[in-house]
């Protein structure tokens, strides 16, 4: 199946799925390809009823569950709650220890590692995903501790 790449995708698996695109379901979706972030279904909530959208809680909620059951949205289990992007095919994430953020990101491994991998594990991969996890600095602070953090060799 083709990846969910934009808004206008996202609406039409939808359709495509035979999922009806209530008023709620929609401004959900457009939230989440407008906001590129991972959100709380309660700041899913608040952001649109900040933009006049009369929308009730529970409505929020079955929306969301419908739209990641289906594999249109992302759900992200963290230990403080889910949280519902819009990049649902597969990808890994960098999460931001400083502003709790999570950023979407597509890597792709070497064939040779992936290989690797497979002779250890006796395992045929045919997906994955990875977790980065770090603090937001500057270039310059990446630069200096790149340089003093480097193993040397002996």
């Amino acid at each position: 199946m083709k990846p969910i790449r934009s808004l206008e995708d996202a609406l039409n698996r939808c359709q495509a799925m035979g999922m009806r695109l209530s008023r709620q379901r929609k401004f959900i979706l457009e939230l989440l390809w407008d906001a590129k972030e991972h959100l709380s279904a309660r700041e899913i909530y608040d952001r649109l009823n900040q933009q006049a959208h009369s929308i009730g809680h529970t409505s929020v909620y079955q929306n969301l569950e419908a739209l990641s059951r289906e594999g249109i949205i992302e759900c992200v289990e963290r230990s403080e709650g889910r949280l519902y992007g819009n990049v649902s095919d597969s990808h890994s994430h960098v999460n931001c220890l400083d502003t709790a953020q999570i950023l979407d990101v597509h890597v792709e491994l070497p064939i040779d590692l992936i290989e690797q991998i497979q002779q250890q594990t006796g395992v045929k991969i045919v997906d994955y995903r990875i977790d980065f996890y770090g603090y937001r600095s500057s270039a310059s602070d990446l630069e200096t501790s790149s340089a003093t953090d480097t193993p040397k060799a002996s």
